[in-house]
């Protein structure tokens, strides 16, 4: 019989053991969800184009599959189309995760477009010495566009602002008015959730917030101590951003106009027509993600055939100076300037000017070319030489000529090593050749040195 006290004894070691057993299962499980508390983050700190905007929604998909607590932007940008920001948009209200736009590093902006992104965010955090607005649409050259779409943005705006309890009138106001505000002042006015001065403070800010993803589905955020797993755009697609740019897209225009011209100027090798086609290639993939004109395309075609015509029918430059000028007018025409998308006039003229000397030198080449007296080449470049014999073998033998080693062929007599004979013709890479002729004229010169009877 155990004793009572001992008995006690270990009834509570019992017990506390099995609080401690407890207690480290709880935190097992509490270390193995913070171990999954993950959030993928990427860097967005170039213009928005659609190429952005297919790296975003990949993103989120990501984000969604792979159980991440949240998808980080951290924003960067002055702007850009706005069909492609519509996209990013779209995808962020029907995220099935929360979306964190972060403005970051100090001195970022999220200007233009990029507001309308952090508008749209769950959680909207900034850096110190960030600002966020200015995101009335503007045309060609800076000046404002119709009021039906600035209205059109402005209610996007204050809609995305309403749906996030933001500052409704402040996101009217960055578009109708062009506002902007730093930092303090947005938080101060509701217009952002939150000011932190690095990622993992941005992600203790978001923690704990309650917001809405897709479905109406009401979720905690939880960011804080979170891992950071980066998600930032591969060399591809950054090769693909870099060119999206109206400006590079312009520039591959006229290079590749320009390598085909040189190429009717004067054909050979094909190295500046193959240069041509591959600029062309790659500035009809731009053309497919920026908002072209149909205006623009048309003057764009008009000044490329006269640069064409100024090559084939070279005179006093007047084709050229034609194509100069459509050439800037297809610049100022080519993009839809009610997406914010515009050649700079400052990089169009000089290579307007670049084309106009280019394709009179061009010109001139091919006028020359064409003026140039033919040359004969092949059988015609050979007939009427006298071939040394070298070896022989009846009929056929081998002769060294012309810095190569040519298969002879006699019409006439058996071939002589030691001897010459004339070239009469080719078959295939075969000379035809004479001995009997290189005799009649070995004859008549030995006649004709004699002295007469």
């Amino acid at each position: 019989m155990i004793p009572g006290t001992v008995l006690a004894r270990r009834l509570l070691v019992a017990v506390l053991g099995g609080v401690v057993a407890a207690g480290l299962l709880v935190s097992g499980s509490s270390s193995a969800e913070e171990s999954t508390n993950r959030v993928l983050v990427t860097r967005v700190d170039t213009p928005i184009t659609p190429v952005v905007a297919d790296h975003i929604r990949d993103g989120l998909a990501r984000t969604a599959e792979g159980g991440y607590s949240a998808y980080v932007i951290e924003l960067d940008t002055p702007g850009g189309l706005l069909e492609a920001m519509r996209d990013i948009v779209g995808a962020t209200l029907a995220s099935q995760v929360p979306v964190i736009v972060y403005v970051s590093p100090e001195g970022a902006r999220a200007g233009s477009a990029g507001a309308i992104i952090t508008f749209a965010a769950h959680v909207a955090v900034m850096a110190p010495g960030t600002a966020i607005g200015a995101a009335t649409p503007v045309g060609l050259e800076g000046e404002t566009v119709s009021d039906k779409i600035v209205n059109d943005a402005a209610a996007q705006a204050e809609a995305l602002a309403e749906h996030r309890g933001r500052d409704v009138d402040f996101a009217g106001d960055t578009v109708r008015e062009g506002r902007s505000a730093a930092v303090d002042e947005a938080l101060e006015l509701g217009a952002i959730d939150a000011k932190a001065s690095s990622l993992s403070a941005a992600l203790q800010a978001a923690d704990g917030r309650t917001v809405t993803v897709a479905g109406e589905r009401r979720v905690t955020v939880r960011t804080a101590g979170a891992a950071v797993e980066r998600s930032d755009m591969g060399p591809f697609r950054r090769a693909l951003q870099a060119l999206a740019d109206p400006n590079f897209t312009f520039l591959l225009l006229t290079l590749g106009t320009l390598g085909l011209i040189y190429e009717l100027a004067t054909p050979g090798v094909g190295v500046a027509g193959a240069t041509g086609a591959v600029a062309l290639l790659l500035a009809l993939y731009s053309l497919s993600v920026l908002p072209v004109t149909a205006v623009g395309l048309l003057l764009l075609a008009v000044a490329m055939a006269l640069f064409v015509a100024e090559v084939l029918v070279p005179g006093v430059a007047g084709f050229a100076f034609g194509g100069a000028v459509v050439l800037v007018l297809s610049a100022l025409f080519l993009f839809d300037d009610a997406q914010g998308v515009s050649v700079d006039l400052t990089a169009a003229l000089p290579l307007a000017i670049v084309m106009f000397v280019a394709a009179v030198i061009a010109g001139r080449l091919a006028f020359r070319t064409r003026s140039a007296p033919s040359t004969t080449t092949g059988a015609d470049l050979l007939t009427g030489h006298l071939v040394p014999v070298l070896e022989a073998n009846g009929a056929t033998g081998r002769g060294f000529t012309e810095g190569a080693w040519w298969s002879l062929r006699s019409i006439g007599p058996p071939l002589q090593p030691g001897g010459q004979a004339r070239v009469v013709g080719m078959d295939g890479l075969v000379l035809l050749v004479d001995p009997t002729a290189e005799e009649a004229v070995d004859q008549q010169t030995s006649e004709l040195g004699k002295d007469p009877p």
